[in-house]
């Protein structure tokens, strides 16, 4: 009997030993992540993570398992394990966010829904995309971003602006908080002047979005959403500097006021004195400029939780760049050229949801812009203000989700020059509705429509149409289709009316610009069991205008001449964009363009000017862990476009080459709190000037006195890409949670 209990206690103890620990840590880019789900497959095994991320399951018996750990916002994450003999066993994971396809979006449809169930397909970047390949504004960040390009306008001021599927700048609508206050403008003066450090997320909409948004918004728009003040880094700094001498540095922290609201503060410098003339045309290769720009935004707290929001920025900028010998001497004067811009601006924008029971947002902004230029000996003085407020209901009855919304406009534009005889002033009453049906379980119809009084131009209306198929829950079609209008204003918009010594022609009373688009989108989602992902989007899209306003720089070399045109315009083309992630540390994001962009007059088709019809983009980071290293490659390729050529005496070339530019980066975090990045931007040492003679013609006469028959006048006009070589950059990151 002893035998057998000294037996039976063995085998007891000896099943017990056997029994498996299985422990390790959650992280996400590779920071902790506290509070994950953790199961274990044919058990009832279930923990949570602790803050710090790490988990403990015991006692598990000899068998083959499969481990699964989810959060919220994170990709679940699957691992097979057996279990042999009696141990502990260490297994971590690092969880990727669902790329951005989890989103939660509004700049579609007005409303905030998950990007997957948004039937205008709506494309997320959040700041880790741009940390990829750091730069000082927004403006230039989005150089990697797929149907994207950010066009400079002028070889001596560098001014710019957004072009999105080949489309000029004036037909992207960009937007701050989902106000229109990047208007007119500051289309072409105040784009380099908003930081990365405000950005939260940028939300872009590819194809016409006039019936909820109104005029500017042909092409498609781009939504900068800001930080949210509760959810900010308590302290946030970040500080980069390159070997042509620019500085850039940005200075976030947030304080909670009491309980009555949360407050965000943040500084933006940036400096860049060293003239460089690598082209050798005696004309500054890069514009010099000092720019700051202060920001403040605030969450006020209420008992129902109602949004109250609140923001203001303030932005000054001095900019030139001219002759080499050019000083502040000879500002506005014919003896040495250069071009100076003082810029100063401010906003403010604020949300209030109304404490009634029906879910109803007024929305508000106001920006005053003042420009002190001269472009030579030519000044050109500006002022513009415009003031914006929106009211909307948003209601769901049974099968439908119903917005209702009216908006007023008002814009006061006055300028020193010839065409704005007294100050321009107008208001622009709106209204629109919108409409969403589920029709059934997997199907979707949006119908929406948009009514604007504009007293110089009378009634435009603006229907649009929207449908959304979710296959499965890894496939989803959309199809858009609707219309959109622009009104035109030369002088806020077109650059190259007040450079150089083009006489500028307006033909006739300029009537707005109507299109008619249809873009098909799919998307395909794919998971492996292993945790990798990869994500396919592909847009196809069509769009006609009648009235196109397309400056004619080709009937006279020396003239700019504005007319509608007698014909039409079309763009067409197609997309892709690759996402994937993998669990051995490589993601890759990867983009394709193609697009034919053209206008028809008197039966004779030609190509847009400075339209390439081509484009890629790359973005491929891989992670050394055991090293805390991160290695990112960024660039972009952008197929030959037909260039501002100034005739038969021009010898520069009429196309632009196939060219690219491509960037190295690498990130050391091993310290808590703090990384150090650093890189080469423009690998290939790709400038524009490759191949031709010169850049800007005349520019030993650039006030155009000793000017002979047959020889080119004065004109910087001739820019597709920026006069910045290779260069190296180093930074460090600093943030506190």
């Amino acid at each position: 009997m002893k035998n057998l209990i000294l037996l039976f206690s063995f085998l007891f103890f000896s099943a017990v030993n056997a029994q498996t620990r299985i422990t390790g840590k959650i992280s996400a880019e590779g920071n902790a992540l506290g509070y994950a789900s953790v199961s274990l497959s044919k058990t009832k095994f279930g923990v949570t993570a602790d803050s710090l991320g790490n988990y403990t399951i015991q006692n598990v018996t000899r068998g083959e398992y499969e481990i699964r750990v989810s959060h919220a916002g994170f990709k679940s994450q699957r691992k097979k394990i057996t279990i042999s003999d009696s141990t502990t066993i260490v297994l971590d994971f690092d969880l990727k966010a669902d790329n951005a396809l989890e989103e939660v979006v509004v700049t579609g449809t007005l409303k905030a829904v998950n990007r997957l169930e948004s039937p205008v397909p709506v494309e997320v970047y959040k700041p880790v995309f741009f940390k990829k390949n750091p730069t000082a504004n927004i403006f230039e960040a989005l150089q990697n971003v797929n149907g994207v390009r950010p066009q400079l306008n002028c070889n001596v001021c560098n001014t710019g602006d957004i072009h999105i599927n080949g489309l000029e700048g004036p037909y992207t609508l960009v937007l701050i908080d989902g106000m229109p206050i990047v208007s007119g403008l500051s289309t072409v003066y105040g784009l380099s002047g908003i930081p990365n450090s405000l950005l939260e997320r940028i939300e872009i909409v590819k194809g016409p979005a006039s019936s909820l948004y109104g005029s500017e918004a042909v092409g498609g728009l781009i939504n900068i959403i800001t930080k949210n003040p509760k959810s900010a880094p308590v302290v946030a700094a970040d500080v980069f500097t390159n070997s042509w001498g620019e500085t850039n540095a940005d200075l976030g922290f947030k304080t909670n006021i009491e309980k009555t609201a949360s407050l965000l503060t943040g500084v933006n410098y940036f400096s860049y004195s060293n003239p460089i003339d690598n082209n050798h045309d005696n004309f500054t290769d890069v514009t010099l400029q000092d720019r700051i720009s202060v920001f403040q935004k605030w969450n006020f707290n209420r008992k129902s939780n109602r949004l109250f929001s609140m923001a203001g920025r303030y932005f000054y900028e001095d900019r030139w760049g001219g002759e080499m010998q050019w000083e502040k001497k000879f500002r506005g004067g014919s003896e040495v050229y250069g071009e100076s811009i003082y810029t100063k601006r401010y906003e403010i924008l604020g949300a209030y949801e109304l404490p009634v029971t029906e879910k109803i947002l007024f929305s508000f902004s106001y920006t005053d812009h003042d420009q002190n230029s001269v472009y030579g000996n030519i000044p050109y003085l500006a002022q513009q203000k415009i003031g914006f407020s929106q009211l909307t209901l948003d209601k769901k009855i049974q099968k439908h989700d119903l917005l209702f919304g009216t908006a007023v406009r008002y814009q006061f534009y006055n300028d020193n020059t010839s065409a704005t005889a007294k100050a321009d002033q107008s208001w622009i009453p709106s209204l629109f509705v919108q409409d969403e049906i589920h029709l059934a379980e997997k199907h979707n119809l949006l119908l929406g429509a948009r009514y604007d009084y504009n007293s110089k131009h009378g009634n435009i209306f603006t229907p649009r149409l929207a449908y959304k198929w979710k296959m499965n829950d890894n496939s989803i079609l959309r199809f858009n289709t609707g219309t959109g209008f622009r009104v035109v204003n030369l002088f806020t918009e077109e650059h190259a009316a007040l450079t150089g010594s083009r006489e500028v022609i307006v033909l006739e009373d300029l009537k707005p610009e109507r299109s008619y688009n249809a873009n098909v989108n799919f998307l395909k989602k794919f998971y492996s069991k292993d945790g990798d992902f990869i994500g396919l989007e592909t847009t196809a899209w069509y769009t006609y205008f009648t009235n196109s306003i397309i400056p004619d720089y080709d009937t006279n070399p020396n003239q700019i001449i504005y007319k509608n045109l007698d014909g039409y315009a079309v763009t067409k083309g197609i997309s892709l964009n690759l996402d994937a992630v993998f669990q051995n540390g490589l993601k890759i994001i990867v983009g394709g363009t193609y697009m034919d962009v053209n206008k028809t007059e008197n039966g004779v088709k030609t190509q847009q000017i400075l339209t390439e019809k081509f484009t890629g983009t790359w973005a491929i980071t891989y992670r050394v862990k055991k090293w805390f290293l991160d290695i990112d490659y960024t660039g972009n390729v952008y197929g030959p476009m037909r260039l501002p050529h100034l005739g038969a005496n021009d010898p520069r070339k009429k196309y632009s080459p196939t060219w690219s530019i491509q960037n190295i980066q690498l990130t050391f975090n091993r310290f808590k709190n703090f990384e150090m990045y650093g890189g080469i931007k423009n690998l290939l040492n790709w400038t524009p000037n490759k191949g031709n003679p010169f850049i800007i013609a005349g520019a030993d006469d650039p006030f155009d006195q000793d000017v002979q028959p047959g020889e080119l006048t004065f004109d910087p006009g001739y820019v597709y890409g920026p006069n910045q070589g290779i260069r190296s950059f180093f930074g460090i990151r600093y943030t506190l949670k």
